[in-house]
């Protein structure tokens, strides 16, 4: 009897240790810990961010920060945040004025704390993808010249099974990818590559769902939806409206010149001085000209734009590159010859693959089984919440639960929704395209839904 008690107590305790030693912090993570940002206020969770390697022929190593939950890490899943463009900084969007912990005061020096941030739910990996966003480099210029989305999501996939290796207690965790905009399109690419992966390795990227705002979804569908949104928000005239309908074929991969004159009359005449990411939104005038810089009227314009430039960006662009923030971060390492940007406009001039329609992989993975949501902030004319509901109507989903509003504090409508047979559809009522940023409240409480694996509040 005695020996069969001790028997049992050396397995408890051998199980004890290999569970604490799978959490114990190794020499690598110990290296990419940050310590403490500069001007940060004091918080309870850990941090780390460095780099790691995706192609070491080319020299291609893609940037990351984490920002573990302040209560039981151990125990909460891992996201990864993906921003789009193609070409934009999740440090800079995602992190800094979005779901990160931290917002950046005016001066550009210092954080202050955001009541709202994911990480209360879960640990948050920012990744700044691909090479060539923000602090992610390659030693080869002319990789820049040809991104696309087959490169992106297949060192992103790289980047996540080397990650692991660095930190193998989130081996088998819970893992969930969101972003916003073009990360319509990185978002479902990457969990395609992570299910194909898994058929032929142990499942230590645990992929459980993901969830999209505002995304790039269908070429077509989106283009046709924008349009209607500019027209039905009073932005564009019945002329222009008609004349891109008559001019624009949004089935070619290429657009007309009429289609571009008729486009380019309508933004640059009709649409006044307005910011296209949130059109009841006041401007910052400090940001007007990056904001036009962007929005390019191109042969794809209505399907590659950045994410939302509201004057944060400018103070984030003033904190990425104070030295003393670079060197806590272990940024810029190599002394990238170029300032960190929240976007790049050289990735997103000469993208080269861009998927149609995301459609068929939605489908694929619907059937999958994996949890996916796409939501939409209803005031912004990028992406709009009519691109995207035209775009998800030709999956011919099954409705199980009608549309309905949705509540946030104060007994305040926060949206409305609609679930699918394998799919949740929301809007955020009085956000732009950065969800998060202009109804934060409302985007924790979509998150929390999400992750539960349950229904937004009726009441």
């Amino acid at each position: 009897m005695m020996r069969m008690a001790m028997l049992f107590y050396m397995m408890v305790f051998a199980t004890i240790c290999s569970s604490s030693s799978s959490m114990a912090i190794t020499r690598e993570q110990e290296e990419d810990r940050i310590r403490e940002l500069p001007g940060q206020p004091r918080v309870r969770f850990s941090q780390f961010s460095g780099y790691v390697s995706v192609n070491k022929k080319h020299g291609r190593a893609l940037f990351y920060w984490l920002t573990q939950s302040p209560s039981s890490p151990n125990n909460k899943p891992l996201l990864l945040w993906l921003n789009g463009g193609p070409g934009c900084s999740s440090v800079a969007y995602g992190a800094s004025e979005e779901i990160g912990p931290f917002r950046i005061n005016k001066t550009g020096s210092s954080l202050y704390l955001n009541r709202y941030a994911w990480n209360k739910e879960a640990n948050i990996l920012f990744l700044e993808s691909p090479a060539g966003v923000g602090f992610s480099y390659t030693n080869i210029s002319s990789d820049l010249l040809t991104s696309g989305d087959k490169r992106t999501a297949q060192d992103a996939l790289i980047f996540l099974v080397k990650w692991m290796s660095r930190f193998p207690q989130y081996k088998y965790r819970d893992f969930y990818i969101a972003g916003e905009s073009y990360a319509g399109h990185y978002v479902p690419q990457l969990a395609k590559k992570i299910y194909d992966y898994n058929k032929e390795h142990p499942n230590i990227i645990n992929l459980k769902g993901f969830i999209v705002g505002n995304a790039v979804t269908d070429n077509y569908h989106d283009s046709i939806g924008t349009v209607t949104y500019w027209w039905s928000h009073s932005m564009i005239s019945d002329h222009s409206y008609k004349s891109i309908i008559k001019h624009c074929d949004f089935k070619a991969q290429n657009t007309s010149q009429e289609c571009n004159d008729a486009v380019n009359y309508a933004v640059n005449n009709e649409f006044g001085n307005i910011d296209q990411y949130s059109i009841y939104t006041p401007t910052c005038p400090a940001s007007q000209n990056s904001t036009l810089r962007r929005i390019r009227l191109k042969t794809t314009m209505f399907h590659m734009i950045s994410g939302y430039d509201p004057c944060t960006e400018n103070y984030a662009e003033k904190y990425y590159n104070l030295p003393q923030v670079q060197k806590a971060m272990h940024a810029n390492v190599t002394n990238i010859p170029y300032k960190w940007t929240a976007c790049s406009d050289v990735l997103l001039k000469n993208w080269k693959d861009s998927e149609f329609s995301i459609l068929p992989i939605y489908k694929e993975l619907i059937a999958a089984g994996l949890r996916i949501w796409v939501f939409s902030g209803d005031t912004d004319s990028v992406v709009p919440v009519t691109a995207t509901r035209f775009s998800l109507n030709h999956l011919n989903l099954t409705i199980k639960t009608p549309w309905y509003p949705w509540y946030s504090s104060g007994g305040q409508v926060g949206g409305w929704t609609e679930v699918y047979d394998g799919l949740t559809f929301a809007t955020v009522r009085g956000a732009g395209h950065e969800v998060p940023l202009f109804q934060p409240e409302r985007a924790h409480i979509l998150f929390k839904s999400f992750l539960a694996g349950k229904k937004l509040p009726k009441s």
